[in-house]
């Protein structure tokens, strides 16, 4: 009897689920590489108001934003397991691939049609003289090989032949993808290596005086400090987070688990 016949059922589609997944690994991408490595942008940077110009809100925002690409990327995992049943016949792991990047495509232009020139929250870079262009040029690096790649690859794939042959090996291309997003998703959370410096949060009502007492009992030193003393950059070699949380802290960064992304700010 062939592996075909005894499968389950899949509920679901399973180039949904990949489409899905790619989608969530574009998100990845951006806040690992544009909001933390290059520092290019926060998701808020270009909103008006002097409230949410505010270092915490910013922050805030990149961390919901990664909040996001999480639910995400945990929907496209259990829309995967859910249709795993359904993932046979003949070239069904190029349809995978092709799904994956069609998703990753679609995230670069919700991101930069959506919330780039329509919302305009932010651009690639918002510290040049034209944005624009890097707008563009990151469409044409990004978007266009993997949706051009992914509509090749689906076209060469052909419609779905039930009768194909399927097994163990067919199964390899959705747990590669499903263990890209669930390597990609804890880098996310991981600081810079080799850092000393955290970025710090006080909780409302902690005064500047207050804010640099803690830093002082934690024999750390500040390197910059917001405007009202609530958001500190310090550096802690050789110093202890302990004081800090004793002392009025809501986050630090070096706690990775928390908030590891903050510690990717410029000081």
């Amino acid at each position: 009897m062939s592996s075909h016949a005894v499968s389950a059922p899949g509920r679901g589609s399973p180039n949904l689920a990949a489409g899905v997944l790619g989608f969530a690994l574009g998100g990845f991408i951006d806040g690992i590489l544009l909001h933390q490595v290059l520092q290019w942008h926060h998701l808020l940077s270009l909103v008006e108001g002097e409230a949410l110009r505010d270092l915490r809100v910013q922050i805030l925002a990149d961390g919901l934003f990664h909040v996001l690409m999480y639910a995400i990327a945990i929907l496209g995992l259990w829309l995967l397991w859910r249709a795993r049943g359904g993932i046979t016949g003949r070239r069904a792991d190029l349809r995978i691939v092709a799904s994956a990047l069609l998703g990753f495509g679609v995230w670069q232009l919700v991101d930069v049609v959506g919330f780039h020139w329509i919302m305009r929250i932010h651009r690639i870079r918002v510290d040049v003289p034209n944005p624009l262009f890097w707008d563009l040029a990151w469409l044409v690096v990004f978007a266009v090989p993997s949706l051009a790649a992914g509509w090749w690859l689906m076209r060469r794939a052909g419609p779905s032949e039930p009768d194909g042959p399927d097994g163990p090996a067919l199964r390899r291309v959705p747990a590669a993808l499903a263990a890209l997003v669930l390597v990609a998703g804890p880098v996310a959370l991981l600081p810079p290596p080799g850092s000393s410096t955290a970025m710090v949060v006080f909780r409302p009502g902690v005064d500047s005086a207050q804010a640099f007492a803690a830093v002082a009992a934690a024999d750390g030193r500040v390197l910059w400090s917001s405007r009202d003393g609530d958001v500190l950059a310090v550096d802690l070699a050789g110093a202890s987070v302990g004081p800090l949380y004793a002392n009025g802290a809501m986050l630090v960064s070096t706690s990775t688990l928390l908030a590891g992304c903050l510690a990717w700010s410029r000081v």
